[in-house]
């Protein structure tokens, strides 16, 4: 038996089944069209045999595109009416009893996921996109690569290249893990209900080797951090607390890492500041 899709009267009646409303508090909106879902595996470049972590499956049309493919999903739910319906909506659809694994849980809190997953994708929040994302690439070290659809404005902030006018932190923190780049988009007419903004798809690969090890990354994180909290101002004055308390020593530090005290956040890419965080030691 293969693997068949939710259609947008199954995903209502679903949801009136389970008195479910979609919430903005919970940054749900669901998808109702099965071409869009299996774009998003398909760019995703899911294959039979691989372990997929999503994040807030919802009541699964993303899920069942994925098992379509002889993925394994391991799904993570903070709405336990969701979670506790999903495996009777997979087995219904076809899916083999041992593909799928729910956690029912916040994905901000999770510190561990059955299954071992390698590939995220994911339809994620908007409102906790980018925290969601940062925590699973440093939770989870065997997320080699990944697929989201989330809000146009945080997709090009995450995949934005040093000097662009959105480039910020969240752009530097994902660098971290390895390279980001824009990968499609999606019509704002295949949710339900319909959001007021629109989506794309933000891909992702992990870097072979990591940049450093967990004290770097803190250190590098608060570098990045005090500096685009005051973007405006050259690095000098934005790190000087962070960099010894002056402007002054905060110059020669950043004279002996190679960077520009004059420069600021948003011209400096991720080895950039990586070079502040090993000098500043």
């Amino acid at each position: 038996m293969s693997v068949s899709l939710l259609g947008a009267a199954e995903i209502r009646a679903l949801a009136a089944e389970l008195d479910v409303t979609p919430t903005k508090k919970l940054g749900q909106n669901f998808v109702v069209d099965a071409n869009t879902v299996r774009k998003i595996v398909h760019v995703a470049d899911v294959r039979a045999g691989e372990r997929v972590v999503e994040v807030g499956p919802g009541l699964g049309s993303l899920t069942l595109a994925i098992l379509e493919t002889g993925a394994s999903v391991t799904a993570v739910e903070i709405d336990h009416r969701l979670a506790e319906r999903l495996p009777a909506t997979a087995a219904a659809h076809g899916v083999p009893d041992d593909a799928l694994r729910v956690v029912d849980a916040d994905a901000l809190r999770v510190r561990e996921l059955p299954g071992d997953p390698t590939v995220l994708v994911a339809n994620l929040p908007y409102n906790v996109s980018v925290p969601v994302l940062l925590h699973f690439l440093e939770t989870f070290p065997g997320l080699q690569r990944g697929v989201v659809m989330v809000q146009s404005e945080v997709g090009e902030r995450l995949a934005a290249p040093p000097g662009s006018k959105v480039y910020g932190a969240p752009s530097v923190k994902a660098a971290w893990y390895g390279p980001w780049r824009l990968a499609g988009t999606v019509s704002r007419h295949v949710f339900w209900p319909v959001p007021n903004v629109d989506s794309v798809l933000v891909a992702f690969e992990r870097d072979a080797e990591p940049r450093g090890d967990e004290a770097l990354r803190r250190r590098t994180f608060t570098i990045v951090d005090a500096a685009f909290q005051q973007r405006r101002k050259m690095l000098r004055q934005a790190l000087a607390a962070t960099l010894g308390g002056t402007a002054a020593q905060a110059s020669e530090l950043l004279e002996r890492a190679g960077v520009a005290p004059t420069a600021r956040g948003e011209e400096l890419s991720v080895e950039d500041f990586v070079r502040i965080a090993v000098t500043a030691g």
